[in-house]
C-alpha cells in the first residue's frame, strides 16, 4: 500500500490541547453573525412565510375534519387515517415555525419536507388532478414548497450546527 508523502504516520499524531491562555483569548473574541439579512431578504422571507403558512393552515381544516378529499387522498395511498393526522400535525408545526421569526429556519425545513412528500405523492400514487380539482392541490403544494425552500435557504445560517461549504 502506498503511503502519501504529505501525511505523517499515525505514530507521530499529537492531539490539540490548547492552553488556558489560548482558550481565554478565543472566548473574548467578538463573533459576528454568519448571515445578516438585507431588508429585501427579510421582506421576501416574510411574504413566503405568510403564503406557505396560510396555505398549510387552510388545508389543516380538511385534514382534521376528515373531509372527503383528504380521506380519498390518504385512502388511495393506504395510510388513512393515521398519516392524515401525522401530516396535519407536521404542517401545523411547520406553520407555527414559519410564523415565529426566531425558529423560521425550522419552519422552512418542515415545510420543504412536508411539501416534497406531497409532491412525490401526487407524482406517484395520486396523479395531478384529485377528484376533479384540475391540479389545484398539486399547484398549492408546488407554491408552498417554493416558499418553504426560499425561507429554508435564506435562513440556513441560523440552523444550529450548520457549517457553510468552504469556498475554493
Amino acid at each position: 500500500m502506498n503511503q502519501s508523502r504529505h501525511l505523517e504516520k499515525l505514530e507521530h499524531f499529537k492531539a490539540y490541547n490548547p492552553t488556558a491562555a489560548e482558550l481565554l483569548k478565543v472566548s473574548q473574541r467578538e463573533v459576528e453573525d454568519a448571515d445578516t439579512l438585507t431588508r429585501r431578504q427579510r421582506v421576501v422571507c416574510l411574504v413566503c412565510s405568510l403564503i406557505a403558512a396560510g396555505i398549510m393552515i387552510e388545508t389543516l381544516f380538511f385534514k382534521f375534519t376528515a373531509a372527503p378529499e383528504s380521506v380519498y387522498i390518504f385512502k388511495r395511498m393506504g395510510t388513512e387515517p393515521w398519516m392524515r393526522w401525522v401530516q396535519g400535525l407536521w404542517e401545523l408545526l411547520a406553520s407555527i415555525g414559519l410564523l415565529i421569526p426566531r425558529i423560521r429556519w425550522a419552519g422552512g425545513i418542515l415545510t420543504t419536507g412536508a411539501m416534497a412528500a406531497a409532491i412525490l405523492s401526487h407524482m406517484t400514487w395520486l396523479g395531478y388532478s384529485i377528484l376533479g380539482d384540475h391540479g389545484l392541490l398539486f399547484s398549492m403544494a408546488l407554491v408552498t414548497f417554493a416558499c418553504g425552500f426560499t425561507v429554508m435557504w435564506t435562513y440556513r445560517h441560523h440552523i444550529p450546527g450548520y457549517v457553510p461549504a468552504a469556498m475554493y
